[in-house]
């Protein structure tokens, strides 16, 4: 017998999934991003609302590396026009700041536990006032002179990892409610295939807003967090609903389903134990499919302003500065979390991509 029989399904669906090269580069690109989102104080070089009034709208800043001055950028000059009062920047050549790695900077509590000073890249002279020139503003400044990227790191703990815990009440209604549902089947199938149906049929931007509309201002930025959380994961279940009873339908005439109940074994456990590991890997694709959906919701809902509001920091709280064109049209650094929303949903739909197609793992090329 061949060695390719021999391997259980995961190895299988391991080795066809390595062999998705776009996948796999998801995957790994989706794990930097995780890791940078947990230790977001350390590879930021600033606090998420670290403040220079002083350097307001500040463009980014190239670092730029010789063998003289080793790795360094140019200072950065603030005039402001007289007649229009716009401030120009420029760089000041004469005036080199060096940069390194493992940097002290602002200090900061690792995982929230230990005091550490450390930052990853930085200036190599920090000022803790930030006095003189002695700034490095890599992906520019916004309108309180709030590093970009430090910001970016910071908020994607909150748009990262609202789509893990969304996922986890979705996974909960989509497999019990669907798995009932292409069970038992008959007038249970039909109450809950005719509830999704008028769950899928609401628009669902109006119904956020709605939602957002209804929290009550004086809520903490946790309580408000959670009731995202609570909104997307209650829209969210129905289309892995709709693929767990689709695949229950096909699964419950088998041999080992009936075989199980002949023998006595309960609905929840033929459902449980025999069922729902026939099928493991297309939940887990489902999901996968299913975060950049949640991560678009919270986007979307704190963009509005009706979702999470400052002084707590995602991505869609960022975007909140891009509403006025002018300043989007003056200033387009402030539109970088909006490319960081699109590699992430690209890197889940390709992750998903690749596990939809590793999940059959003897079918053709």
């Amino acid at each position: 017998m061949s060695k390719k029989y021999n391997e259980s399904q995961w190895q299988l669906i391991r080795k066809r999934f390595c062999r998705h090269k776009i996948a796999l580069a998801a995957f790994f690109r989706i794990q930097t991003m995780y890791v940078a989102a947990i230790f977001a104080d350390f590879f930021a070089p600033y606090g998420a609302n670290t403040k220079n009034l002083d350097y307001t709208y500040c463009p980014p800043q190239l670092p730029r590396i010789s063998l003289s001055q080793g790795l360094h950028t140019y200072a950065m000059i603030r005039h402001v026009d007289p007649v229009t009062l716009a401030k120009i920047y420029t760089e000041e050549k004469s005036t080199k700041i060096p940069l390194g790695f493992f940097v002290k900077g602002d200090e900061y509590k690792l995982l929230g536990i230990f005091p550490c000073k450390t930052h990853f890249f930085g200036v190599k002279q920090y000022q803790k006032n930030n006095s003189g020139n002695q700034v490095f503003y890599m992906l520019g400044t916004d309108t309180y002179g709030r590093d970009i990227l430090s910001r970016i790191l910071y908020g994607s703990r909150i748009s990262l990892s609202i789509g893990i815990v969304a996922i986890a009440v979705t996974f909960t209604l989509g497999v019990s409610i669907g798995g009932l549902s292409g069970y038992l089947g008959g007038n249970i199938d039909n109450f809950i295939q005719r509830t999704i149906e008028i769950i899928n049929s609401i628009p669902k931007l109006p119904l956020w807003l709605a939602f957002g509309a209804i929290m009550p201002d004086e809520w903490s930025p946790l309580q408000i967090y959670f009731a995202i959380t609570i909104v997307l994961s209650l829209l969210g279940w129905t289309r892995l609903a709709r693929v767990v009873r689709g695949k229950m339908l096909s699964l419950r005439e088998e041999d080992y389903a009936v075989a199980a109940q002949l023998l006595g074994a309960g609905h929840a456990r033929i459902l449980f134990k025999h069922l729902l590991p026939g099928f493991t890997s297309h939940i887990i694709v489902s999901l996968t499919m299913t975060i950049p959906w949640m991560i678009l919701g919270e986007t979307t809902l704190s963009f509005l302003g009706v979702g999470l509001r400052s002084p707590v920091v995602s991505w869609g709280v960022m975007l909140q500065d891009c509403i006025n064109m002018t300043i989007v049209a003056n200033y387009p650094w402030l539109l970088l979390p909006a490319v960081m929303i699109i590699v992430t949903v690209l890197s889940f739909n390709f992750l998903g991509d690749g596990l939809r197609d590793a999940a059959d793992p003897y079918a053709e090329k």
